[in-house]
């Protein structure tokens, strides 16, 4: 089973986007509301791949996704976005994230995409 780490500083995407995975078969590693926190857990539990929002507070997923790579620079990350926000996507996938979703997007899709990376 595939253990993914939830990265979003709203609880109810964390909760929904748990619910996704876990019925899609992946294992739920750990969540965090800030980058801070998702760099504390990425060392911590090594999952396989991480979801992780831009805007946060303490730290921002940009700057998260940089230390993560830091720590594992085999590490998948996939940036979920809000629409708007093209130049920070730009950002994140010149600083190393896999790939990028935008909010709100189809659990599908998003499923889909994670296998992908999850298993590559």
């Amino acid at each position: 089973m595939k253990k993914v780490l939830i990265v979003d500083d709203a609880s109810f995407m964390r909760l929904s986007l748990r619910t996704m995975f876990e019925n899609s078969g992946f294992e739920v590693a750990g969540e965090a509301g800030n980058g801070l926190e998702a760099i504390k857990l990425y060392a911590k539990l090594r999952p396989d791949v991480v979801t992780m929002d831009i805007t946060m507070p303490e730290l921002d997923g940009i700057q998260a996704l940089k230390s993560i790579l830091d720590i594992d620079k085999n590490a998948k990350v996939v940036i979920l976005s809000a629409m708007g926000q093209e130049e920070r996507v730009k950002e994140a996938i010149l600083a190393g994230a896999k790939t990028f979703i935008v909010k709100p997007f189809k659990e599908e899709h998003l499923i889909q995409t994670l296998n992908k990376i999850a298993n590559n």
